[in-house]
């Protein structure tokens, strides 16, 4: 029996739309204002979608409990299993000492607390968005900045804003392209519009994280570095996703991001140095400046035996992100199921389509391609190359699973509430709200992509959520499809900072258990404030020369 979503079902938009938001609201409150566990609050946020899919929108129970057990079934492959991969191969680094020789060398490159953010948070944090994504750049980072010295707030929310600028063109480009599949976009040209807002931004988010970290006198103190690391990411950024694609926007504007800061540091020193690392006041890392205390100094071959195991982590996640490497291990063995009772049973109605649409439900069991299983595969080749013996590698991963197995619970439950509430049409009825907004909605079709991530932790999710509404609505309203496009994906890379499973992530990443409210109340401003911006620039955009030349239409 085929179930058609209804997007008022209580004939009130302004009363479909409140009960639309009281899942986000429910799991958001108890997170960040009653501080429940995490997973805990997602539990709640879930079963108050349950009720509302069921008793409000008339969903069938059975296919709104099938719906949240596919979204289960996502959370634990792809995400959950990235962390937990990624994590073991932290653990394995620090027992052995490895880790705090890495520190050093990073310390030897800048002690300065600032300019070691811009180059892992910011730079290398983009390199592994660009190489694999999908919760991979805030592990890695906010691991290596917690065995820095941060404080653990720091070390997860300075990641979670770092990795925003770089997240349309994540996961070698998969967000981009995948709007162009899925809703029929050009994709030269949605990429090239995509690479005409958020250089912008490229270069704004350094100053913003320093700022946030530092405060204005401390951002102020090391301008030209920071300039330099946005300016170096943002015309790669440009010139690559307008005249090559989407693929490598990241990977090359990471890269020429960190080469150019760090040789611009080998002639630039700051006048002071910041080396204190608790978090004051949530605005600034110890309010004063200190002597920088020295890193200890070790030989060449004990740098790159310590580095060795994050160099063969790049390898294999660039490897495992290679369009011909997943077709490789997909062809080999990706078993696909079609969730029987979901799949092509619920029909997306007008205006988010054009025409009845049926919504597939299928999990694909794409082990061997997930980006975890090649982070797996570098960890056990790093483990083994630091002297682990097979018996020891499977007694810390025994250790590793237990240490994070309310984070994998979470993430499992998160998952589940952004897959119902995609399925039951509650999402939906939040992108009409937006949409309704008339000369006002470029802005807000800017903060719908926002929320798209903010509820399914993923831009390529987002896209496909409202890709096809963004089109839509610009039509209707005279404005450029692309402009829109883009802007969902623009917009949707600062709610990446806010999204569950991302804190999730980075709490888990730096044994901050528990603490995930905290995160979300210290990320809130700053996720809401950029993708602010955003949509006013997509505004000028719109309306305002010499913006509208930008356009792509």
């Amino acid at each position: 029996m085929v179930w058609q979503q209804t997007y008022d079902p209580l004939g009130n938009m302004l009363i479909s739309t409140l009960l639309a938001a009281v899942p986000v609201v429910v799991m958001l409150v108890g997170l960040g204002f009653l501080h429940l566990k995490a997973h805990i609050a997602a539990g709640a946020g879930l079963l108050s979608a349950l009720v509302i899919a069921i008793f409000v929108y008339s969903m069938p129970a059975e296919m709104a409990t099938k719906a949240a057990f596919l979204g289960g079934l996502t959370g634990l492959l792809p995400i959950g299993w990235i962390v937990l991969n990624i994590i073991f191969l932290h653990q394995l680094t620090e027992k052995n000492g490895s880790f705090k020789v890495l520190q050093d060398s990073i310390a030897g490159i800048t002690d300065d607390r600032r300019l070691q953010l811009l180059l892992i948070a910011f730079a290398f944090g983009a390199f592994f968005e660009g190489a694999a994504g999908f919760g991979t750049p805030v592990a890695v980072t906010a691991a290596i900045l917690i065995g820095l010295g941060f404080s653990p707030l720091a070390a997860s929310g300075l990641s979670l804003i770092a990795n925003t600028a770089p997240v349309a063109y994540g996961a070698l480009g998969t967000p981009v392209i995948t709007l162009a599949k899925v809703h029929g976009y050009d994709l030269a040209e949605v990429s090239a519009m995509v690479g005409r807002q958020l250089p912008f931004f490229s270069v704004l988010v350094p100053f913003w994280l320093i700022w946030a970290f530092a405060g204005w006198r401390g951002m102020k103190e090391i301008w030209p570095a920071i300039l330099v690391t946005g300016v170096s990411f943002a015309i790669p950024q440009f010139l690559v996703s307008n005249f090559m694609g989407p693929e490598l926007v990241d990977v090359i504007a990471a890269l020429v991001s960190m080469t150019c800061l760090v040789l611009f540091l080998r002639v630039w020193k700051p006048a002071k140095t910041w080396t204190t690392t608790s978090l004051k006041n949530h605005v600034e890392d110890g309010g004063e400046a200190k002597p920088a205390t020295a890193p200890a100094q070790h030989d060449r071959a004990t740098v790159v035996k310590a580095w060795t195991p994050w160099v063969i982590l790049t390898v294999f996640v660039f490897i495992w992100g290679l369009p011909s490497t997943k077709k490789f291990f997909n062809d080999l063995f990706a078993p696909k199921f079609a969730i029987e009772g979901l799949h092509k049973l619920i029909e997306k109605m007008p205006p988010v389509v054009p025409k009845p649409t049926a919504e597939a439900a299928e999990y694909t069991f794409n082990l061997l391609s997930a980006t975890g299983s090649g982070i797996l595969l570098s960890a056990i080749v790093g483990g083994l190359v630091m002297g682990y013996g097979v018996p020891s590698l499977l007694k810390n991963y025994g250790q590793t699973f237990w240490k994070v197995r309310y984070s994998l619970l979470t993430i499992v439950l998160m998952l589940a509430l952004g897959t119902l509430t995609r399925y039951s049409g509650l999402d939906t009825t939040l992108g009409l709200a937006f949409a309704a907004t008339g000369v006002f909605y470029p802005f807000f079709g800017t903060l719908m992509g926002w929320l798209g991530v903010a509820l399914t932790g993923s831009d390529t999710a987002s896209n496909v959520l409202f890709g096809g509404m963004q089109k839509v609505a610009a039509e209707q309203l005279g404005l450029s499809a692309n402009l829109m496009g883009a802007a969902n994906s623009s917009g949707g890379v600062m709610g990446k900072m806010i999204d569950a499973q991302s804190i999730v992530v980075a709490s888990t990443a730096t044994g901050w258990y528990n603490h995930e409210g905290d995160i979300l109340r210290y990320v809130f401003f700053h996720s809401i404030a950029l993708a602010s911006l955003v949509g006013i620039f997509v505004t000028l955009q719109a309306y305002v020369p010499p913006f509208t030349h930008m356009v792509i239409h």
